[in-house]
């Protein structure tokens, strides 16, 4: 990627925020009024519980385990609002489901 581009992008009535991380692209689309930095430091924070959860976090683990991923996303997220911000206390609440699978 060039120094000169940015991470946001605006598409239609939407933003485009993605970050690279190793070989994987995470991107989101969020409304025009949301704050960038903010959409940043979210999917910095979900990566960090995708590695702490998968322990070296590679797509494999997204395409093989999705569910779980969509469980992460579902502490992290609450009705498009950010509910939980503890890496620990997810990676807790999903060993607990874990179990009792």
């Amino acid at each position: 990627m060039d120094s000169g581009n940015t991470n946001f992008l605006e598409y239609r009535s939407y933003k485009i925020i993605y970050r690279r991380y190793a070989g994987m692209f995470f991107i989101f689309c969020v409304d025009m009024n949301d704050n960038e930095m903010g959409m940043l430091e979210l999917i910095h924070l979900f990566v960090e519980v995708l590695d702490g959860y998968f322990g070296n976090v590679c797509e494999l683990d997204l395409v093989f385990h999705f569910d779980k991923v969509y469980r992460i996303l579902d502490e992290l997220l609450l009705a498009g609002e950010v509910s939980e911000t503890s890496t620990r206390n997810i990676i807790s609440i999903m060993r607990s489901v874990d179990k009792m699978d």
